[in-house]
C-alpha cells in the first residue's frame, strides 16, 4: 500500500509529483541527502512520495494551519482509534438519505466550529481523535473536497454532492501513520524549518501560490494572508537556506498565464533556475474554468 494523502487538499501536488521527480537534486541518489523539509507541508502529496523512495530517513514537515498538524500528529499517535470512528461517521453518513445526510454534514461542522475555542493545538490528548475524524468527514463530504475557513478560522465549505464518498481509508491511514514515525511535526510559520536544514539537506516549499488575478485569489487555507510581501518574506528565506548548502525546491504559479509582462518571480529569484511545468487548474468552482495552465518550479541547483 503507497501512502497517499489523506485529505483532499487545493493546490495539492499529485500532479506535479512527476515533473518533482525530473529534477530531484544527483545527491538524492548518491545517499549525500539524509534529511527531508516541507515547511508548507499541506496535503503532503510530495512528502509522502519522497519518503517512499526509500532514500532519505529523516523528515520535518511544518504548515501554518492548526487543523493539518493536528491531524498529522493524531495519524502519528493514533491511528486505530481514528480509523474505528472514521469507519462509524461513515457507516452512519452513508445509511442516511439525501435530507439526513445534509443535516448531519452541518450538524458535524456546526459542532466542529464551536470546538475550535476549547482544543489546545499544542498538546496531544484523546480529543484530538474526534477533532480529526470529523476533519476527515468534512473534507470527503464538503463541495470539492476543499479545507477553507473564514477570518475567524471556522470551517465554512457547504456540503458537497457525492453519492458514495469514501470517508474512511483506513490502509492509507495505517501507511501514512507508518511514515510519519520518524517524522517530526511541527506547527509554525515556514521559518521555522531552519534549525533543521543544513548542506544534507532537501528542502520543498509549497507555498500559497500567487493569484494568477483578482479572482483567482486562494489563500484561505489558514486565517494567515500570504501576500506578495510574505512571498518576497520567502525569497529572502530561500536565500538564507541557499547560503546553508541546502538542496532547494520551490512551487508558485506562473503569473504568465494570465499577464505576459508579469516578471514577479523572474525579478524575484534571478539567481536561481526558473522551469515552467504544464499543471491542472482544479481550484475553480466552474469547471469551464479548469483546464492546463503553466506552473513554476524554482531550484537553486
Amino acid at each position: 500500500m503507497r501512502a497517499r494523502p489523506f485529505l483532499k487538499w487545493a493546490g495539492g501536488k499529485s500532479q506535479l509529483i512527476k515533473e518533482i521527480d525530473k529534477l530531484l537534486p544527483e545527491e538524492l541518489n548518491q545517499g549525500k541527502i539524509n534529511r527531508y523539509i516541507e515547511p508548507f507541508v499541506g496535503g503532503g502529496a510530495v512528502f509522502l512520495y519522497i519518503a517512499q523512495l526509500g532514500k532519505i530517513e529523516e523528515f520535518f514537515i511544518c504548515d501554518i494551519n492548526p487543523e493539518l498538524i493536528l491531524a498529522y500528529k493524531t495519524i502519528q499517535k493514533n491511528v486505530e482509534d481514528l480509523i474505528k470512528l472514521l469507519s462509524k461517521l461513515q457507516d452512519k453518513y452513508l445509511s442516511f438519505d439525501a435530507e439526513e445526510r445534509k443535516q448531519y454534514f452541518y450538524q458535524i461542522r456546526s459542532q466542529f466550529n464551536l470546538q475550535r475555542q476549547q482544543i489546545d493545538f499544542h498538546t496531544y490528548y484523546p480529543d484530538w481523535v474526534e477533532r480529526t475524524a470529523h476533519l476527515i468527514f468534512l473534507n470527503r463530504t464538503c463541495f470539492n473536497g476543499l479545507f477553507r475557513v473564514n477570518s475567524k478560522g471556522e470551517f465554512n465549505v457547504p456540503i458537497g454532492r457525492y453519492k458514495q464518498p469514501k470517508i474512511c481509508h483506513a490502509d492509507n491511514l495505517r501507511a501514512v501513520a507508518q511514515i510519519l514515525k520518524n517524522t517530526q511535526i511541527h506547527y509554525g510559520d515556514f521559518t521555522a524549518s531552519e534549525a533543521f536544514v543544513d548542506h544534507r539537506s532537501l528542502v520543498y516549499f509549497d507555498p500559497p501560490y500567487r493569484p494568477l488575478n483578482k479572482t483567482a485569489n486562494f489563500t484561505s487555507y489558514s486565517q494567515e494572508i500570504f501576500d506578495d510581501s510574505s512571498q518576497l518574506r520567502l525569497r529572502d528565506f530561500f536565500r538564507v537556506l541557499d547560503h546553508k548548502g541546502a538542496k532547494l525546491i520551490l512551487s508558485n504559479s506562473d503569473p504568465k498565464n494570465e499577464n505576459l509582462e508579469d516578471n514577479f518571480f523572474e525579478v524575484a529569484y534571478a539567481e536561481y533556475h526558473i522551469k515552467r511545468v504544464k499543471a491542472q487548474r482544479t481550484i475553480n468552482s466552474k469547471s469551464t474554468r479548469r483546464g492546463r495552465i503553466y506552473e513554476l518550479l524554482i531550484r537553486n541547483y
